[in-house]
């Protein structure tokens, strides 16, 4: 494994088919924060066996330069429980298993008690992209909370009929945000699909941080850079949340004329968390 950063302060994730095993030391040069090694839409229904083969024996035997999620099939699919059995026969510790088109905490529940039993501490990160998953929400995060909700915008628009855009999918969107922030856990948005649009992406990942998205996904490595950029604090905004936090200590204050009190404190303290600064930096 790669040493643990805070999930909060990975602001990039970058998918890479477990076919293509060539391709994923450049997650690493790419700069992205996470790799993931992908089971499940970017491999052909033939080539799963291939594919699981490649990611496990992988994990297995390099050492990843950056943090390794390996997203399985769903679990209510014969790949998805093939991908999971596998995995927990293998000496392959990912840092993360992403657990696609999640309905339910039992299937948490479940991967948990397995992981625990096979000596791992890959931790589970739930990705939400159905409308039965969106209804499930609530006891996802209470009954079994996961390290981390991704949001899957492809998958969730085709289950509602919509487009695959920013407005129709708006409210899903902030369901994932708002039921991460209840269990105290980071939320990951879906990649932007336009691959050759880098106005489309800066756009789209700024407004995915403005909502309380803490990282984004990427399906191609030119993505990252811009990932980067935009869920990185700037230091202007480190500076004013250290402010904030200094004069916090002493109640309610002012900081360049707006009023501080514990609300504001908490903002500014996730703000140094995204940047990877400990609080008393």
């Amino acid at each position: 494994m790669a040493n643990k950063r805070t999930l909060r302060s990975l602001r990039s994730w970058l998918f890479t088919p477990a076919t293509k095993p060539d391709r994923f030391g450049k997650a690493a040069e790419a700069g992205a924060d996470a790799l993931i090694i992908d089971l499940e839409d970017s491999v052909a229904l033939l080539a799963k066996e291939q594919a699981r083969r490649a990611a496990l024996e992988n994990l297995e035997r390099k050492p990843q330069k950056i943090l390794c999620a390996l997203r399985s099939n769903t679990l209510r699919s014969r790949a998805g429980l093939d991908d999971l059995q596998s995995l927990l026969s293998s000496s392959a510790q990912p840092d993360y298993l992403i657990l696609p088109k999640c309905e339910s905490a039992g299937e948490i529940e479940m991967v948990a008690a397995l992981l625990r039993e096979a000596g791992k501490s890959t931790e589970i990160v739930v990705s939400i992209e159905t409308a039965k998953g969106i209804d499930a929400l609530t006891e996802i995060t209470r009954v079994q909370a996961p390290a981390a909700l991704l949001f899957g915008a492809g998958d969730m628009a085709a289950d509602l009929g919509a487009e695959v855009s920013w407005e129709p999918l708006l409210w899903s969107r902030s369901r994932v945000v708002q039921a991460a922030a209840a269990a105290g856990i980071v939320a990951i948005d879906s990649p932007y699909f336009d691959i050759a649009n880098s106005d489309g992406l800066r756009r789209e990942t700024k407004a995915s941080g403005s909502l309380g998205f803490s990282a984004k996904c990427a399906i191609h490595p030119a993505h990252i850079a811009i990932i980067n950029e935009v869920m990185t604090p700037q230091a202007e905004e480190i500076a004013k949340a250290r402010e904030i936090l200094a004069a916090s200590r002493n109640g309610a204050a002012s900081v360049r004329g707006q009023m501080v009190d514990e609300a504001v404190a908490r903002t500014a303290r996730v703000v140094l968390e995204r940047a990877g600064l400990k609080i008393d930096e």
